[in-house]
Order: C-alpha cells, then structure tokens, then sequence
C-alpha cells in the first residue's frame, strides 16, 4: 500500500477538495454500476490510495477520504464539524465547564438549512422517505438540482456527496474573529498564535498518517489569498519537523475573487507584501509547489462557459486538474499485459518530487497546465492537437514554454480517437512522442503517463460544457449550435490532460516575490517595513525570507551562485 494524505486548508482550498472528492466517488459509483461504461471498471486505480477503510460504532463498513479539512467557524455550512458519520454532538450541547459552578447562558445560532441536492441525498439514502419517482420525473429534479447549486452554492459543503470521518473536519475556533478581514498573513499569524489550535489539527493529521502501512506523501491544497496562508506555513513548518522523509506535495490555490482591485497604495504594498512572505513561507516546508488561480477564467476555453464571481466555478477547474496531475500517484502496479492494456506511468509522490524538483535547474516551483477536455487524437497537424490545447492555470509566468532544461510530467486520460472511441495506450503514446518531435525546442526531460479512465462529471458539477462538447467530453467539429452552455447532466465523463512543468516560464512568479520584499519590507521607516513588524517580523526574520527568495531564483541566474560563493 502505498497511502496518500490529503490536507485543505482555509475556504476556497475546502471549496476545491469538495469537488476533488465527488470525482472519487463518482469513479468508486462508476465502478460498481454494470451500466456504466467498462472502462471504470478496468481503470487500474487503486482508490485505498487516497481512502481508508473502517466502521462506525454500530459495526457498519465505512470508506472516507483520508482527509484533515481547515475551515473558517461557520464554513460548513448544514455539515457538522464530527462529519457525515459522527454521533449527534447531544454531549457538547450541554454547556459544562468544571471549574464554574455559577449560571450558564447558551447562546446558539440558528442551523443553516440543506439545500434541495443535500435534501435530494437523504433521500437516495433513505428511500422509504421518498415517494420513488420515475425517470422522466428523476431527470426533470436533477435539473433543478443543477439550476439550484448555480445560483445557491454559500459553503463548500453545498455540492458535497462524500462521508466524511469524525476526524477530519476542523474549525478554527474564536466567534469573536472577524473573517472578512482575514486577508492577509499577518492576521492569520496573530490567530494561530493566540488560538494555539495546532497540536489539535497536528492529531488529526496524525490520526490518519499513524494508520498508513507505507505512506508515499502528503498533498495540501491552501487557500493562500488571506490569512489561511500563515495557519497552513505553520502547520507545514509541524508536518516536517515531524514527518521528516515523507513527501509533501503543496497546491496554493486563489479564486478569481481573491485578486480583486487595490483601492489605494497601502492596500497594494499589504498585497505584494502578503504575496511574498506567503510564497517564501509556503515553499520553505514543501518538496514541490504549484501555484494555481488566474486572475480570470472566462477566458480559460472556448469550450467552456466559465463565471469568475462564483467559486463553484472556479473550484472546480482546479479540482479536474489536481485530479488528472494525480492519477499517476493512485494507478496499480499490474502485470504488463494490463499495463498496456489500461494504464502506464504510474508514479508515487516522492518520485514525482525527484523527478521534477531534483533534476534540471533544480527548481522545486513548478507550473500547471490543462486541457478540459482534451482534444480527440487527430492529425499531429490539427490545430486542436494536445500540445496546443494544453492552457495554464498558474498565474504571473512567461508565455515562453521553450525551455532545454525543462522538466515535464504530462498525464492523458479518457483521450479519445479521431472516430470518437476510446484511445488505445499506444495510439496515446504515439501521438504524444510524435508531437514532442514537433517541437522547437524538447524538454530535457518529460514523463507520460496514461490511462483509458477519463474524468466523471457527478451531478453536482457546474454547468460549464459548452454545446460543441460531446457526452462523453469530445470535441464536437460541428459548431453551428453556438456556445450555450449545458448541464453537467449532458456531459458524463471528459477527457483529460494535464501537466506538471518546471521550466524558465515560472521565473516572473518568483522574481516578482523576491523584487516586493526587498523593495517594499526591507527599507527602514518605510509603509512596508512597518506592515512586517506589525505582523510580528522582525529584522532577521525577514531577512532570512529574502534570502530564502533569493535562492530560489539562483537556479535560474547562476551567476547568483557565484556571487553567493565568492562572498
């Protein structure tokens, strides 16, 4: 076995993980369901990679992410912090605290109320509540379902359909936390410290780990736009005092909204401030970090009708591709003859690390680029070809991706033939290597990795396919219908590719970091330095990140390491 934990930290990260998870549990549905396409049956995905398998107190079998979420004090929503199998907290509704013997007041507010999909899963889970409609009647609720999760989604919690464990929800506490202002590291630095929650959140993740036979890595998805960025640097700074030789793969994700307008000067410096001791923090206790989010992602795809305010949206591009980047980590080790047949490439975490952070440049920011769906496998010539559809959701890097040293990791699954069937592994493999041929410049090194499994798209998927996207995700070359965009009930599966890029293209998202501390924090008396010290930094420290920042940038400058040795 080889287990992967999963950590999300801070609300857009829990809105990301919650589509992530509803893919597994599409795929763990596809695989038991005799009416759904084979190939999910033979996908060659060990799920027990990313779930863990137990039982309640009643005896009865349970499968749960392997999952420690960190939210804000209200973000689940209708959810309660024990999970979906955890005891009615009766207990913790009785006030008691030990050492008062005086008048308890209890004040509570009022529970928030399930939507109509969360209404519509009790009652699948509980038939004999529901009345058993037919399936005309069933496809007419799901559309309102669908209609009723573009315009209503508040918490992450919303669109949810997994179990989740007693263990793994966790609420940073402190009603008295005014989270609309939770924008920047230093406010989240000052509640960690008063709050001392994290030995609480360290047992959680400890919990899971212990019960690991041969863990290959931990991921972490971090909102790291606002004050959650600090509470996850700390979190990280505990996992690798304690997890020293486990391999810690961190996604830093941003929602559209986040990037918002800086209405004056000192809101701008409290940004790029926040954007470089985040980014210098975040890196110092990770084996490799991608940067996810774009300022706008309207205009992500032409086939995909895509709305920036929502966060239902957004969350769940960076979920698809998290999703295709990882499917390496959970493919089988099978006999050669089923290899070829369903899957190839498979990697695990540390080896993903090594082969992108430990060759080349040695450059451990890496960049992530997907195609949604990806294009059918046509004449290397077309230009709807893999290559060219490939589209980046990491913000602030060059357009530049000619790169001798780059270093890739691409991944293809579900890819479709020019007939519109299900490709082959060599059909896949041929048409990648020979684009690669094609190229100006090839990469130093790049890593394939396929599988005939292409991504599902449950019910609680936004309505983002546009009408020129097949029902099992291809391209349609007919375009006369427009662009009106469908319902996720239209689209049953994509296909996908996505890539993990180190390479010169990440260097403006680096030196732009760099460039901001040293301008802006480091000059004494000035807006900046006082922005630091008021976030608890003090000379050195600071010091210590700009030289941190510094050597992440010498992999591209080697006349830096020079300069560095002849001092």
């Amino acid at each position: 076995m080889r287990e992967v934990v999963t950590v999300q930290v801070g609300d857009f990260a829990n809105f990301v993980g919650s589509h992530f998870w509803n893919f597994q549990d599409e795929l763990l549905g596809l695989a038991e369901d005799p009416g759904a396409d084979p190939v999910f049956r033979t996908a060659a995905l060990d799920m027990d990679v990313l779930y863990r398998a137990g039982e309640t107190h009643q005896g009865v079998a349970t499968y749960c992410p392997r999952l420690v979420s960190v939210g804000s004090r209200g973000s689940l929503g209708s959810l309660s912090s024990s999970g979906t199998l955890g005891s009615s907290s009766a207990a913790a509704d009785q006030a008691h605290v030990a050492t008062w013997s005086g008048n308890v007041t209890r004040s509570a507010s009022k529970p928030h109320e399930q939507n109509l999909f969360l209404q519509s899963l009790s009652e699948d889970q509980n038939p004999s509540t529901s009345s058993g409609p037919n399936n005309s009647q069933k496809s007419i609720e799901d559309k309102d379902l669908i209609a009723s999760l573009e315009t209503g989604v508040k918490f992450w919690t919303d669109y949810s359909k997994v179990q989740y464990h007693p263990q793994s929800l966790y609420e940073l506490h402190g009603s008295w936390t005014d989270f609309d202002k939770f924008d920047n590291y230093g406010a989240g630095r000052e509640v960690v410290s008063e709050w001392s929650q994290m030995e609480e959140m360290n047992e959680r993740l400890r919990f899971f780990v212990e019960e690991c036979d041969h863990i290959q890595g931990i991921q972490l998805i971090v909102d790291d736009s606002g004050g959650f960025s600090s509470v996850a640097a700390q979190y990280l700074e505990s996992i690798a005092d304690d997890y020293t030789h486990t391999p810690v793969l961190l996604y830093c994700a941003r929602d559209p909204v986040s990037y918002g307008s800086r209405r004056n000067q000192r809101e701008s410096i409290i940004r790029s401030l926040h954007d470089a001791v985040s980014f210098s923090k975040l890196s110092s206790f990770s084996n490799l970090m991608v940067p996810i989010g774009l300022p706008s992602l309207s205009y992500f795809s032409p086939l995909l009708s895509i709305q920036d305010e929502k966060r239902f949206h957004s969350s769940a591009i960076c979920a698809a591709a998290i999703h295709s980047v990882t499917v390496p980590f959970r493919q089988q080790h099978v006999s050669p003859a089923s290899d070829l047949a369903h899957s190839s490439g498979n990697l695990d975490i540390g080896e993903l690390v090594h082969m992108i952070s430990d060759q080349g440049r040695l450059n451990m920011v890496t960049a992530l680029d997907v195609a949604m769906p990806a294009p059918s496998l046509t004449d290397i010539n077309d230009l709807g070809n893999l290559q060219t559809s490939l589209r980046s959701l990491t913000p602030e890097i060059s357009d530049d991706d000619e790169d001798p040293y780059a270093i890739e990791s691409l991944v293809v699954h579900g890819a479709m033939d020019a007939g519109g069937h299900r490709a082959s592994m060599l059909q896949v493999k041929d048409y990648v290597y020979s684009a690669f041929e094609g190229r100006p410049t090839k990469p130093k090194f790049s890593h394939l990795s396929v599988s005939q499994c292409p991504l599902p798209i449950p019910l609680p998927f936004p309505s983002i396919f546009g009408s020129s996207i097949g029902r099992h995700g291809e391209i349609l070359r007919d375009h006369s219908e427009g662009t009106r965009p469908k319902g996720s009930l239209d689209v049953v599966s994509v296909p996908m590719a996505a890539r993990l890029r180190s390479s010169n293209a990440v260097l403006p998202f680096i030196e732009r970091r760099s460039v901001s501390l040293q301008k802006l924090g480091v000059a004494r008396g000035s807006l900046g330095s006082q922005v630091l010290r008021d976030w608890g930094f003090g000379k050195e420290e600071v010091e210590d990140m700009g030289e941190h920042l510094a050597k992440l940038l010498r992999p591209f400058y080697p006349e830096m390491e020079l300069t560095s040795d002849s001092d």
